[in-house]
C-alpha cells in the first residue's frame, strides 16, 4: 500500500508535465480572439464568437465570400506534433471541382503553415478539409500552389450538423506529403469559403491546440 501511495503524487505530476506541453492556438471556450487576423481574398466570410451545445465555438458563415482566419505561432513539432480541433458543418456544396481553380472551396479548412521567411517560394502548408466530394483520406496539390496540399479530414453530408473532433500528426503528415523533416510550423489559420462555388454554408469551429 505505501509504494501505491507513492505512485500518485507521480502519476499526477506526469499529467501536469502532459498538460503543461499543450500548445493552445484556439481558445474560443474563452471568448477569446487574442492574436488572430482576418486576411480577405473575395469579399468577407462573417467570423464570430457563438454559444453552440452550451460552450463558445467560432461560427463562420460564407455566402460567395472568401476570407479567413490566421494567427502567427511558431509551434515545435518535435514536441507537440499532434493538431486537436473540432468543427461542424451546415452543409457542403454541389457541382463544384475541388481540384480546380473553379471549384477550390471548402466550407470549413483548418490548415497549418510553415514559413519561407524571404524565400516565399518555400513557405508549405497543409489543409486539412471538410470537403464536399473527395473521398475521406484523399490528399491533392491545392488548385493554385504545388507548395499547398490538400487532406479531406471529413467528406460530404453524412455528418454534416454534427460535431466532429479531429486529430493529426503534422509532423508525420508533412513528413508524407513533402517528403521532408518539419520541425516547426509558424501559422495557423482557419477559412470557410465559397466564392468559386458561389454558394453558402456555415461552419463552427472548436478551440485549437496541439500536444504531444
Amino acid at each position: 500500500m505505501p509504494r501505491r501511495r507513492h505512485l500518485i503524487p507521480l502519476l499526477l505530476s506526469l499529467s501536469g508535465a502532459t498538460l503543461a506541453a499543450s500548445i493552445t492556438v484556439g481558445n474560443f471556450a474563452d471568448g477569446n480572439l487574442s492574436g488572430w487576423e482576418e486576411e480577405s481574398f473575395v469579399g468577407h466570410t462573417d467570423y464570430q464568437l457563438v454559444t453552440d451545445d452550451n460552450r463558445t465555438v467560432l461560427r463562420a458563415q460564407t455566402d460567395a465570400s472568401a476570407s479567413g482566419l490566421f494567427r502567427e505561432i511558431d509551434v515545435d513539432l518535435n514536441q507537440t506534433p499532434t493538431l486537436n480541433w473540432s468543427w461542424k458543418v451546415s452543409n457542403t456544396y454541389e457541382g463544384n471541382d475541388e481540384r480546380r481553380k473553379s471549384g477550390d472551396d471548402y466550407p470549413a479548412r483548418v490548415y497549418v503553415v510553415v514559413s519561407g521567411g524571404l524565400l516565399f517560394w518555400r513557405t508549405r502548408a497543409i489543409n486539412y478539409v471538410w470537403s464536399s466530394h473527395q473521398p475521406v483520406g484523399t490528399v491533392w496539390d491545392n488548385a493554385y500552389t504545388g507548395n499547398a496540399k490538400m487532406i479531406a479530414v471529413q467528406s460530404g453530408t453524412e455528418k454534416t450538423g454534427q460535431w466532429v473532433t479531429e486529430k493529426r500528426n503534422v509532423r508525420a503528415d508533412f513528413k508524407r506529403l513533402f517528403g521532408e523533416e518539419i520541425g516547426e510550423i509558424n501559422a495557423v489559420a482557419i477559412m470557410s469559403d465559397s466564392d468559386n462555388a458561389k454558394q453558402s454554408a456555415t461552419a463552427w469551429y472548436g478551440d485549437i491546440y496541439f500536444t504531444p
